[in-house]
Order: structure tokens, then C-alpha cells, then sequence
């Protein structure tokens, strides 16, 4: 079996990928992308991929673009093991039930306060309204605590339930992303903030090991707020 990863660790999904595979063990070659150096948009990754994205799987020839798409494809060729993305019809139906949540109820407004707040200042050079500013945030905290309260709620010690899967840590990259833009949502949400330690518990080493760049950012940030 050959399988690449192409992938930048400052991508959630990637992320995300990246220490998937290093904790299942899988025998997969990275290719690291350097979105930084615009290396998405070269001709030869272009070819890859034809959206100018990552992540990328390229498994004998077969290339996959999309994360969730991936991981389905991951799980089928049996790649993934049982534990972490079910066989079970209704057991993967509630992981895939999150997976097409996550998107639009999650992912879209972590990512979009993080651009907003500090990703498009870097590009444009412009600091950015803030009332613009609130009202991002303002949307990702409503969809923050719907995932407090509604997914993790009542006792739910993860996404599909009692055991942890691929849905856990898709969704733990994503809430990790806001923190370079000085926000931390295990500050203000209790049940995140326990279901993170158990996901980090589970995946680590490599779940430290895939977000060491974006803790030295944050380190980083911090030391640099009390100068401002």
C-alpha cells in the first residue's frame, strides 16, 4: 500500500488527518504544503488538486480531496480501525451525523473568526472593524455553545456518543484554530473543555505533535499581549 498525505498543519482538517494516521500507525509518506509560500497554488499541486486545498490523500494512484470524504474512503478500505470509525450501520450513521454537521455548524465560524481576526490583518495589512470582529465572534460562540450544550451535553462524553472517533478529533482541530486569534474556548465552555483533555489524552503524542506550531503561535501571541 502507498499512501500520501499532501498537508500543511496550520489546516484543522489536516491537522487532523495527520494525527489520525500517525495513531493508528498507518504507514503513510507526508508531503507537506506550504499554503505560507502559496505552494497550494503552484502548477504541480494544482494538477493534485484542482481546488488549490489540502488535505490531499493520493492511495495508489487514487487521489481524494475533501476530509470527510477521506475518512469515509479511509474507513472503507478498513485503513481506520473499528474503534475509531464504526462498521456498524447505526454506530457510523451517528459519527457521519456529526461529520455533516460539523461543517456549516461548527467549522465555517471557528475558521471564519480566525480569518476575520487574525489571518486577513496578516494578508491585507489592515486591522479590521470591530464591530465586524463581534459579530464573528458573536457567531461562533452560538455555535460553540450549541456544540457544548446539544452535542456534548447531558453527560455525552463525545460526539457519537460514549466512544471517542474520528469525529472527536475532525472537530478538536477545528475548536483549536480560534486560539491564534486569542480566543480559547475551553475557557468559556465547560464540557468542551472536558471532552478536549479526552481527545488530546486519546491522540496524543501526535495530537501535541500535530498543533506544536500552532501552540507556539499561541505561546508566542501571549507573550507579545502585555507590549501591546
Amino acid at each position: 500500500m502507498t499512501l500520501k498525505l499532501y498537508f500543511d498543519l496550520m489546516s484543522q482538517p489536516s491537522r487532523a488527518l495527520y494525527i489520525l494516521l500517525k495513531n493508528i500507525k498507518c504507514d503513510f509518506t507526508p508531503v507537506p504544503v506550504d499554503l505560507r509560500k502559496a505552494e497550494h497554488y503552484s502548477e504541480e499541486y494544482t494538477k493534485i488538486n484542482r481546488f488549490q486545498r489540502v488535505p490531499v490523500i493520493d492511495h495508489n494512484g487514487f487521489i481524494l480531496i475533501e476530509s470527510v470524504a477521506i475518512l469515509k474512503y479511509l474507513s472503507h478500505e478498513g485503513i481506520i480501525p473499528e474503534s475509531l470509525y464504526p462498521r456498524d450501520s447505526k454506530q457510523a450513521a451517528r459519527v457521519e451525523e456529526f461529520l455533516e454537521w460539523q461543517h456549516s455548524g461548527l467549522r465555517l465560524h471557528c475558521a471564519m473568526f480566525f480569518r476575520v481576526k487574525a489571518l486577513d490583518p496578516i494578508i491585507t495589512g489592515k486591522t479590521p472593524e470591530p464591530k465586524t470582529v463581534q459579530g464573528y465572534e458573536h457567531r461562533m460562540e452560538n455555535a460553540l455553545g450549541m456544540f457544548n450544550d446539544l452535542w456534548l451535553g447531558e453527560g455525552r462524553q463525545f460526539v457519537a456518543g460514549d466512544s471517542i472517533s474520528v469525529g472527536d478529533l475532525l472537530a478538536a482541530c477545528e475548536v483549536e484554530q480560534p486560539r491564534m486569534a486569542g480566543y480559547d474556548p475551553k475557557d468559556k465552555y465547560p464540557n468542551i473543555a472536558d471532552w478536549m483533555r479526552r481527545v488530546r489524552d486519546h491522540f496524543n503524542p501526535y495530537y501535541d505533535e500535530g498543533h506544536a506550531i500552532l501552540n507556539k503561535i499561541v505561546k508566542n501571541k501571549s507573550k507579545m499581549a502585555p507590549k501591546l
